[in-house]
């Protein structure tokens, strides 16, 4: 047999021109989207694109730049070969444009997009010093031919008549639309898709570089479309960082509320550390270590972190959705709307929009679900407009998906993801400072509780007596704010999240705030009593887990020795050094009134929190001897009682003993802020107290310059 009887070759069928065209352009907008940017590749100054003859039911789209144009001998060799790679060679060597640009796309599939929109396309270009050259494509003949080497397009070349002169682009009419029925909300969400490839934001998008829609039938379909600049002048906060791999540079600004008795305010920080968040889960498993870039252990970020990634620059326009707030603002529902339309966070890429960032359905930072998270402290998607700004040449690493549709999701994405979680963190804490006293000053209810429980259950209650209903609902209530208050005095047992307890008091607050707003709408309805009734149950099932035994006579010793037992590995993996008398042979042993669970969850926490901001201020893993060293011991210099203090080698707290124990108050980015808020608790149900003292009280070696915390307990009489 003759070998070469054995050999075959790939023969694709034409219609696999129909499949590309379909299924990598995920929507006729998107498909626009990227002939837009086909023309920004194209060195152009502007991309006009028209939809006309709308109200004969059949409507055309062209897209037409000034962009350098093609010659013959282009449109033959690159234009018609699908999946051509002179723009990811041209990428690749650094080659810039003459306007300087490095190209967006690199896969050479961007052409298909034309498919997306309709079944013919007429292509008019020209070259510098070249005739004009016209394709025409009949995208239903092609793929009736059975393989892709028998479909035939014509080429035709003439004197110029669209680009005369020294003109120079492209112009692409697509007409036979599959879709055909382009409403005015389709149009106006077009408008902003086109609009936003160049940035809302000063200073982010190109100079030489616009975009723009035109309907001639209906131009007040999109006149209407309000500026995003207007708007954004609107927000409260706004908050713009940059980190290049050695400083984190920021500014926040509380720019003031009409009405608002809250001054307008400015932080920010000149160069400092940008301090990122363990992945999840961390990386304490030691198996991670095998598996995973060294990066992924990092708590600072540093020049390794952005590597593929780039100098990172960010912009944040946050706003509060509150009736009261966007009362005072003015324009609610425009403003609504537009957060609606515009909330998240986009990519910019040399100034050019990576989509499908920052679209209502592409939560990509997961905002939403860290609100849910922690509800009172976190920002939603539909309340910021912001962006990060990349740069081409030095993003290498994150690479497009060849449906156009974001980034592929490889390390550098989680980096990435990592690195703005991280940047975000200032934001968060500072506009919560903002939030809770706008709140306060709304309200005129300083405490939480009162404001969110109390003050709901005692307009229940009226109500409730004016309709003769007490008899009914006093009872229920009674057991509600009784079992409210235990679970706030208790806090949670050993073991439980703070992520858990957040919720269930958000979910505990919220069922009150309903059981109040359908007996004020209708007193004789039958719900009362039922969501009454839910809400105990969901009461009841949080409260078996957050009910503890008796305080008994314990042990400090006893408490410390469990502690460290349980932190043994984190010790060992983080190369953390114990200094701890207390466990040495012949200490004495001091006994107290506590429960013992529960105090050793707050001592375990106070050593996380330790091993963790001492990685901040000693990054090197492996040093020899590691600078990261604890000290825990048990001190009677404190009045009242004994005390197990706590030290480390971080770089010490930056705030007032107030913030510290206030919950959801935090600088450690994707914190909770709940773990001195929990020991502050433990400690108050233990008869003793939460102290932040300085290092020569509780005698701390001079070596433990960072943190120092001590447990201090009532005297065992």
């Amino acid at each position: 047999m003759n070998p070469d009887d054995k050999k075959s070759q790939f023969r694709p069928r034409a219609r696999l021109l129909q499949l590309l065209g379909d299924q990598l352009i995920g929507s006729p907008r998107l498909a626009v989207f990227e002939l837009v940017k086909n023309a920004y590749d194209a060195d152009a100054t502007y991309a006009r694109v028209v939809i006309d003859g709308l109200k004969g039911n059949v409507p055309t789209i062209t897209i037409r730049d000034d962009g350098l144009g093609m010659s013959e001998d282009t449109v033959r060799n690159i234009w018609l070969v699908i999946a051509h790679d002179h723009r990811e060679k041209q990428k690749a060597d650094r080659r810039r444009s003459g306007r300087g640009r490095l190209p967006m796309g690199e896969k050479g599939l961007g052409r298909l997009a034309v498919h997306k929109l309709g079944n013919t396309i007429e292509l008019v270009t020209r070259a510098k010093d070249e005739p004009e050259v016209v394709v025409w494509i009949d995208w239903q003949q092609l793929i009736d031919v059975e393989f892709l080497e028998d479909a035939v397009v014509e080429i035709n070349t003439r004197e110029p008549e669209v680009f005369t002169g020294s003109e120079t682009g492209t112009r692409i009419v697509v007409s036979e639309l599959r879709n055909t029925n382009w409403t005015r909300g389709e149009v106006r969400r077009l408008a902003r898709q086109i609009s936003s490839i160049s940035s809302p934001f000063d200073g982010v998008g190109p100079d030489d570089f616009s975009a723009s829609l035109e309907v001639p039938e209906f131009p007040q379909w999109i006149d209407s479309i309000p500026d995003p600049q207007e708007i954004l002048k609107r927000a409260p906060w706004r908050f713009r960082f940059r980190f290049d791999g050695k400083d984190f540079k920021w500014k926040f600004e509380f720019r003031g509320i009409p009405g608002i008795a809250r001054e307008a305010h400015t932080e920010h920080q000149e160069s400092g550390s940008l301090l990122i968040a363990p992945p999840v889960p961390d990386d304490d498993d030691p198996l991670r270590a095998l598996v995973k870039p060294r990066t992924v252990k990092k708590v600072v970020a540093d020049e390794e972190t952005i590597e593929g990634i780039g100098t990172l620059y960010g912009e944040f326009y946050v706003f509060d959705r509150g009736s009261k707030v966007l009362s005072r603002i003015g324009e609610s529902e425009l403003i609504k709307n537009f957060l609606d339309e515009n909330g998240g966070v986009r990519i910019y890429r040399d100034g050019i929009r990576v989509y499908n960032y920052g679209e209502a359905e592409n939560d990509w930072l997961e905002l939403d679900l860290k609100r849910v998270n922690n509800p009172t402290r976190n920002i939603s998607n539909n309340i910021v407009a912001g962006f990060i700004k990349l740069k081409q040449d030095s993003s290498d690493e994150l690479i497009e998906k060849s449906n156009r549709e974001g980034f592929v999701e490889n390390e550098a994405y989680e980096r990435l993801k990592r690195l703005v979680h991280g940047a975000m963190e200032p934001l968060v804490r500072e506009r919560e400072e903002d939030r809770k006293a706008i709140r306060e000053l709304l309200s005129g209810a300083k405490d939480p509780d009162l404001r969110n429980v109390v003050e709901p259950v005692s307009r229940i209650r009226a109500i409730a007596k004016r309709n003769r209903l007490s008899s009914e609902i006093d009872p229920l209530l009674d057991r509600i704010e009784s079992e409210y208050t235990y679970m706030k005095e208790t806090l949670l047992k050993a073991g439980v999240s703070g992520t858990g307890l957040a919720v269930v008091f958000h979910e505990i607050e919220q069922g009150i705030r309903s059981i109040h707003n359908t007996l004020a709408a209708n007193p004789q309805t039958g719900e009362v009593a039922e969501q009454t009734f839910e809400l105990m149950r969901l009461m009841d099932g949080f409260s078996e887990i957050l009910r503890k035994k008796d305080k008994n006579t314990v042990s400090l010793n006893g408490i410390i020795r469990r502690a460290r037992d349980l932190s043994a590995i984190r010790f060992r993996h983080h190369n953390v050094r114990l200094v701890c008398p207390a466990l040495e042979d012949g200490a004495p042993e001091v006994m107290t009134v506590c429960s013992f669970g529960l105090v050793v969850g707050a001592l375990t926490n106070m050593i996380d929190n330790s091993i963790y901001w001492m990685r901040t201020r000693w990054p090197d893993e492996d040093a020899s001897p590691t600078p990261r060293a604890i000290y825990i011991n048990i001190s009677d210099d404190f009045e009242g009682g004994p005390a197990i203090v706590v030290a480390d080698t971080g770089p010490g707290f930056r705030d007032e003993p107030a913030d510290l124990i206030r919950p959801f108050y935090t600088r450690r980015p994707a914190g909770m802020g709940m773990g001195l808020y929990y020991a502050n608790m433990v400690m108050q149900m233990s008869d003793g107290e939460l102290l932040f003292p300085e290092s020569p009280d509780g005698d701390v070696p001079a070596e433990f310059d960072g943190a120092v915390v001590a447990l201090r307990f009532a005297e065992v009489e």
